[in-house]
């Protein structure tokens, strides 16, 4: 589907595993997310606020590389 739509497969696939890495640190429901609060013995959603921020900025990165790279190919 990557070469009937003209995609560069390797952009795709990096995209792909870069939104799901996304909303695993984002969202307040992942299982890694409960996990790593209840291990730190901090409040869950303190967690997840402090998660974010790292999350989202690395997410607007991520989308100025990508769009940038797509335009090479």
């Amino acid at each position: 589907m990557m070469t009937v739509s003209g995609l560069h497969p390797g952009l795709t696939i990096g995209a792909v595993l870069g939104g799901a890495i996304f909303g695993d640190h984002g969202s307040p429901i992942s299982d890694s997310t409960i996990i790593s609060s209840m291990a730190a013995a901090t409040d869950h959603i303190d967690h997840v606020r402090t998660q974010l921020p790292y999350a989202l900025s690395v997410a607007a990165i991520c989308l100025v590389l990508y769009t940038g790279s797509s335009n090479k190919y």
